[in-house]
């Protein structure tokens, strides 16, 4: 008589330990599912335009939650959402083309005067300092900060053009070699994906660069 009740207090057991594993799996997706959507995802570079920072094959993940919006200012003093700044490198999708991810640097913030005279950005008539920029042609340093628009095109001179409220000025790195506002205009606050973290994975030419695993982007 006490073998079919100990048999069923076992069942039960067996039945509650496998709702415990099934719930924990469907918590672990729904979580792993939440990061991806809302917290971070990974993106590859393809092209040169942030070079030397960011190389073809450089694989990144992107902080997607620190631009998230937020309602109130209960939500500004307790999440950790920061304010897009200069100098930023952020994924965003291309304003020609949303289906597409870009990245590029902020370079000028909604209000402000972007002006490129002889390579050299301006930002409100003052020069800006971008250790971070890459040439493929050297400046020459002994030319005036005049614009001369038929000198060079849009590689050379640029603006002045005033940043429209909602929008930023995006740049390349690599600014001989870069499709960036200065060829497609402003991009969009809504458009931000998020912003480059650090470089986790890296393959080029030569196999796996070792050395870029976990560079932080600056």
């Amino acid at each position: 008589m006490w073998k079919p009740a100990e048999k069923t207090v076992v069942d039960s057991y067996r039945k509650s330990t496998g709702r415990e594993y099934f719930e924990s799996i469907c918590i672990a997706v729904i979580l792993a599912l939440f990061v991806r959507t809302f917290v971070v995802q990974a993106f590859k570079i393809p092209t040169g335009s942030m070079e030397n920072n960011l190389l073809i094959g450089d694989h990144l993940l992107v902080n997607k939650f620190v631009f998230a919006p937020t309602l109130s200012s209960v939500e500004q003093m307790l999440l950790p959402i920061d304010p897009i700044r200069r100098g930023d490198i952020l994924v965003f999708k291309f304003p020609q083309d949303p289906n597409r991810d870009f990245v590029k640097r902020v370079i000028g913030l909604p209000g402000e005067t972007v002006e490129m005279r002889n390579k050299r950005i301006f930002i409100n008539g003052t020069r800006i300092d971008e250790p971070y920029v890459h040439f493929l042609f050297p400046v020459d340093e002994s030319a005036p900060n005049t614009v001369d628009v038929s000198s060079g095109g849009l590689q050379l001179n640029y603006g002045p053009v005033v940043v429209p409220a909602g929008y930023y000025f995006m740049m390349g790195d690599n600014r001989d070699n870069s499709e960036d506002s200065r060829f497609w205009g402003f991009m969009p606050r809504s458009y931000v994906k998020g912003k480059a973290l650090f470089v986790y994975f890296s393959f080029g030419e030569g196999g796996v660069r070792w050395s870029r695993l976990l560079h932080q982007i600056h």
